[in-house]
């Protein structure tokens, strides 16, 4: 059975340190920007959740899954 593809869980830490340490700062300025990256975060949080419950499923059912860090092929078809 071929492993799903998930993303790295790196690619959400990396999404979220540069919407809380730069984007965060730039929107301070304007309040309607700050809501929407506040909100942006957290969507970006529940999808990380979501993912490590998807692969706590996948482990209870014995269903494969590997953590992919490009869409390049990284093995042999």
């Amino acid at each position: 059975m071929e492993p799903l593809p998930l993303p790295s869980h790196i690619h959400y830490e990396t999404i979220l340190q540069i919407l809380e340490r730069k984007s965060q700062q730039i929107a301070d300025q304007d309040p309607l920007a700050r809501t929407q990256i506040q909100q942006l975060i957290l969507t970006v949080r529940k999808a990380l959740s979501q993912q490590k419950q998807l692969e706590r499923s996948c482990e209870q059912l014995r269903l494969p899954y590997e953590h992919h860090w490009s869409l390049t092929n990284q093995g042999p078809d």
